[in-house]
């Protein structure tokens, strides 16, 4: 397999990445074969997997715009994945020059596009950081320039959490990350489930599957699982929903079925 010129060396390209699917799925340029051809096994299960990944990137915009409205103009967002258009820093300094984003994720990829990206801006940065040890994001050199934490911040945990299994303890990393936030700070969230999606649960187990042979399993969490992240926050209206249900923009009976699966939700920190 041929290695393209914008791939970072030491990458190993036979290997599909989950950052990778998900651009592809976005109609991203940054995947390689070993990427596609995963992702259209998942899709042969779900097929609407793409319309699910663009609900996402929908909410997360919203969600981006509302905390902006809030006063908040600082954004951590972990699990960035590669860059692709509408971002969190274009959504922001569009409307807020000023604020600050710091991406963080561990795919090489993911991490040496965003600083291709965010080259000359001098209120974003990207962080190379694993969402399961937190202290490692916090105490960045990256995380100290960027963000005030003596200030509120939008942490964005955008379609990241359902790839930590139980044994990574996930509800362990969102705590040790909203201890050190400032009140009024908010936690941005949507997680994939079983729940609302419009295959048989065994079909989608399929798709499930997919991830987990490429080492990088897929947990279905329900409602009240999902929920959990969300302790030591208040959850704000309309709380914790399906992704087009959260402050939408148009009438969701013009979704895609396929975009209410899984759940999303903001809170704000005491």
């Amino acid at each position: 397999m041929e290695r393209p010129a914008w791939a970072p060396r030491g990458i190993d390209i036979s290997v599909p990445s989950v950052s990778r699917i998900y651009d592809y799925y976005l109609g991203g340029s940054y995947n390689f074969e070993v990427d596609r051809e995963a992702a259209r096994k998942a899709m042969g299960f779900m097929p609407g997997l793409p319309k699910i990944m663009k609900a996402n990137r929908a909410f997360m915009r919203r969600a981006v715009e509302f905390a902006l409205a809030e006063g908040v103009s600082q954004f951590l967002d972990i699990g960035s994945g590669i860059p692709t258009f509408g971002n969190v820093h274009e959504v922001t300094q569009t409307a807020h020059p000023e604020a600050r984003v710091l991406y963080v994720d561990h795919d090489p990829v993911a991490v040496a596009h965003s600083r291709a990206v965010l080259e000359g801006n001098g209120n974003a940065a990207v962080v190379s950081a694993d969402l399961r040890k937190p202290g490692q994001i916090l105490t960045s050199p990256e995380a100290r320039q960027l963000l005030d934490p003596e200030q509120p911040v939008a942490l964005l945990l955008v379609a990241v959490l359902h790839f930590l299994e139980d044994a990574d303890d996930p509800y362990g990393a969102v705590a040790e990350l909203r201890d050190a936030l400032a009140p009024g700070s908010l936690l941005v969230l949507t997680h994939a489930s079983y729940d609302r999606l419009p295959v048989s649960r065994e079909q989608a187990g399929g798709a499930v599957d997919v991830y987990r042979d490429i080492r990088s399993p897929l947990v279905m969490r329900s409602r009240e699982e999902t929920a959990r992240f969300f302790d030591g926050f208040e959850l704000v209206e309309p709380g914790l929903v399906a992704m087009p249900e959260w402050r939408p923009e148009c009438p969701v009976a013009q979704e895609d079925p396929y975009a209410f699966a899984g759940f999303a939700g903001v809170g704000r920190k005491a």
